[in-house]
């Protein structure tokens, strides 16, 4: 080791520029050598090694040191790279900041990341890294950005991971994990997307920390209620738990949050729903559950909602008739539940930019509108469903 830095020492002043630390230096060749560029990007066409690696392009150096390695071309369209992320990124102690564009990069994250305690950035989204979340990232206390999204990760999240003190953002959607969530407890994570993974369990009412704003669990396996969970959640403005299994009545406060979009549908919740005010929420989508007992007019503020595939009963209130006609509810889906009634003028003319559809219930729509391809081509809900049907 000491005739390499020798050597290295000698090499680097006889070519006239600032000393990068040895370590680094090595660290960078090899990361080099388990990396290139796919056909149409050039990104390590300027990286000679006869030259400063401080100012390769993605290399960022404080005095002898790499601070941040931004591996790829960052534009639009560029094609990214392909092999794998070598273990020698470990060696980079000063590292804050790595990134990988999308391309190939393949392989495992390496365990070696443990060693990089200053980071605070880590990015590699969008390629195809395959394996275990090494437990190492949860000994890192600076990281604030962990985005492992859109590869092939398999195994559970790293229980290590729910202690990181200054986590902000957790972006592990697109993957393949599995197994429960375990909580956290950084009181400045703001964003969590668990998205299209194979997570299940019941979630713990502490789960998340109040400073979450944006929350996306969809297409998951997850059970059981969330009352708990999200009664705590207030500062939410992203919400989307939909295509799951949980179960429960969906809390009244939720509706009072800042939300823009919240997306339940498609999971087991029933019971009524029950907002406290009139909504805000631009986008509200409870479709596909066991929601039952009448519509609230709280809802009829709502610009794009659907309750349809619910159980739903009685007549829809007049709000959703008035705002449907003023044009300011855009979509309102009401097929396939249990409703007696709709109170409009059969003569009265919806905005073309309004969309309402009313098929199989417990009436004959009054009016004729077009319903999406799924809602089938009954019109009515056979009457012995209707009769039976207790609500």
């Amino acid at each position: 080791m000491v005739m390499i830095r020798a050597f290295l020492f000698i090499q680097l002043c006889a070519i006239g520029f600032s000393i990068l630390d040895p370590m680094d230096f090595l660290a960078l060749q090899a990361i080099r050598r388990a990396l290139d560029d796919v056909p149409g990007s050039n990104f390590f066409s300027s990286w000679d090694f006869t030259d400063d690696p401080c100012g390769f392009p993605g290399v960022y150096c404080d005095s002898d040191k790499v601070i941040a390695l931004n591996l790829g071309d960052p534009r639009a369209g560029s094609p990214g790279l392909i092999g794998r992320i070598d273990p020698a990124v470990g060696k980079l102690s000063a590292l804050a900041e790595f990134t990988v564009v999308p391309g190939r990069v393949m392989g495992h994250i390496p365990a070696t990341v443990s060693g990089l305690t200053v980071l605070r950035f880590f990015a590699v989204s969008r390629n195809y890294l395959s394996g275990e979340i090494p437990a190492g990232l949860g000994e890192l206390r600076g990281l604030q950005t962990l985005d492992l999204s859109y590869n092939q990760l398999t195994g559970s999240i790293p229980r290590p991971l729910g202690s990181l003190p200054v986590l902000s953002n957790l972006i592990l959607c697109h993957n393949h994990l599995s197994g429960p969530v375990p909580s956290f407890l950084s009181s400045s994570l703001a964003r969590v997307d668990l998205m299209h993974n194979n997570l299940s369990g019941s979630l713990a009412p502490d789960v998340f920390p109040p400073s979450v704003q944006y929350l996306s669990l969809s297409s998951n396996q997850f059970t059981g209620p969330v009352r708990g969970v999200l009664t705590r959640l207030n500062r939410l403005n992203y919400l989307d738990l939909s295509m799951n299994r949980f179960t429960g009545i969906i809390p009244s406060e939720v509706f009072g949050y800042p939300i823009g979009t919240l997306q339940l549908e498609r999971n087991l919740f029933y019971g009524p729903v029950q907002p406290v005010d009139e909504v805000s929420i631009g986008t509200v989508d409870l479709s596909y559950n066991r929601l039952t007992g009448p519509i609230s007019p709280m809802l009829s503020t709502v610009q794009i909602l659907y309750l349809n595939n619910n159980r739903f009963t009685g007549q829809v209130p007049a709000g959703f008739v008035d705002r449907l006609l003023q044009g300011t509810i855009q979509i309102l889906y009401l097929q396939h539940n249990y409703l007696t009634g709709f109170e409009i003028n059969p003569t009265a003319e919806i905005p073309l930019s309004s969309s309402l559809c009313l098929q199989y219930n417990c009436m004959v729509p009054p009016v004729e509108t077009p319903c999406p391809l799924k809602a089938g081509t009954q019109k009515t809900r056979p009457t012995t469903q209707c009769m039976e049907w207790k609500g």
